[in-house]
């Protein structure tokens, strides 16, 4: 072999170590186990989620403060959070977070249609349950839960369309 070509080769051959059958194996084992540690945290964080942070209930309305057929904008579960309280033309409260699902928009409240209308692009949510009824939101819109305690209304939690938030 050339002596330039020897020298010039950055590896010095007398001290290059080569990982043995058994070295490779052991690496891989405790490579799969962090991968399997990983995993258990991963999914031990994503069932806290699930359960979700609590809030801290907030009272948000007098049941005389709206009529059948309206709705009256709160701020829940944070104060920067917007919110729709609607008093359906049954008499039935409902509460829905005030944010499209698709961009953020801000939703109104639509008793003829029985809806929440987004105007930027058109969506649409049921009045009945959050779920999306037409356009671009990609999924339901987050539902406040609501206590009547007596004649006063309560935010006592979010409900989002797979489970608690």
């Amino acid at each position: 072999m050339d002596k330039n070509l020897i020298d010039s080769f950055p590896v010095d051959w007398e001290d290059d170590n080569y990982v043995t059958r058994r070295e490779f194996l052991k690496f891989g084992t405790v490579a799969s186990g962090a991968f399997a540690v990983g995993s258990v945290g991963i999914a031990a964080w994503g069932r806290a989620r699930e359960n979700g942070p609590s809030f801290e209930p907030r009272m948000i309305a007098l049941t005389g403060d709206i009529e059948p057929g309206n709705a009256l904008p709160f701020n829940f579960p944070r104060e920067k959070d917007l919110a729709l309280l609607i008093q359906k033309p049954d008499g039935e409260f409902v509460a829905y977070a005030r944010r499209c699902t698709h961009l953020s928009c801000p939703v109104v409240y639509e008793a003829a249609q029985s809806r929440l209308f987004c105007p930027c692009h058109n969506g649409a949510f049921s009045v009945e349950d959050g779920s999306v009824l037409q356009g671009p939101p990609p999924h339901p819109i987050p539902q406040i839960e609501i206590e009547i305690r007596g004649d006063e209304i309560w935010a006592i939690g979010v409900k989002l369309h797979g489970g608690h938030a």
